[in-house]
């Protein structure tokens, strides 16, 4: 079950942007409750408090109850807005979650033991292609992120959404065959093949099976004019 914290706010009397820009002189950040069939409500939120929990991570995929005058109102965050200027938020958004509610939510990727990949201790690197996996859940069992293995991941290979495990009871809303994570080369991942002359990229050898490619010879390095006058 998703862990559940606890955040303040106050009713705003009006709104409009007056009353927004009266807040944010306040120290206070305007927002607004919406969703579960119920009218929307207009609230605020301490300034140093917002910046700290979106500064924290997780914020868009953490569920808060929200006291508002005594009265509490379970939410989940669906968009913060920042200043262009001073990347300060000036207003939040929360959308009610009624109980058994099902939600569609982007989860963070979490990439594990890139350590142990054989790519990288051939001196490839990791390259992540998706940050984010759309995801469809109950309210009570959204995932703060998802893991990703590529202890097993080769140079020139990618990992797809059908190679993850994902936690019970959640759907994806992405495709199968979405690309999530891919093992590149680099100039140091290459190796002398035996008799081919020159260097080889590692995704090469690999796919020839360890082996001068097949095109190797008609890539053999030309004789110079010295030589050939020689």
């Amino acid at each position: 079950m998703a862990t559940v914290k606890e955040l303040k706010a106050t009713a705003r009397p009006s709104v409009g942007k007056g009353a927004a820009r009266a807040e944010r002189r306040a120290g206070r950040v305007p927002g607004v409750i919406y969703g579960n069939n119920q009218p929307p409500l207009p609230i605020s939120v301490d300034d140093r408090d917002l910046r700290q929990r979106i500064l924290a991570g997780r914020f868009l995929t953490t569920i808060y109850d929200i006291d508002l005058e005594g009265k509490k109102h379970r939410v989940i965050p669906r968009d913060f807005h920042l200043d262009p200027v001073k990347d300060l938020p000036v207003h939040v958004d929360f959308m009610r979650l009624g109980e058994g509610a099902t939600i569609r939510i982007s989860v963070p990727l979490h990439v594990e033991r890139a350590d142990a990949s054989p790519g990288v201790k051939r001196g490839g690197t990791v390259n992540i292609v998706t940050h984010a996996i759309e995801l469809e859940c109950s309210v009570d069992n959204i995932p703060q992120f998802v893991d990703a293995d590529v202890s097993g991941l080769e140079i020139g290979y990618s990992l797809h959404l059908s190679d993850i495990k994902l936690p019970a009871g959640v759907k994806s809303l992405m495709r199968e065959d979405a690309t999530l994570v891919s093992g590149s080369g680099c100039r140091g991942a290459r190796r002398r093949c035996e008799g081919a002359g020159r260097w080889w990229r590692e995704e090469e050898v690999s796919r020839s099976g360890g082996g001068m490619p097949r095109h190797a010879a008609l890539c053999r390095p030309r004789q110079s004019r010295h030589q050939i006058r020689a």
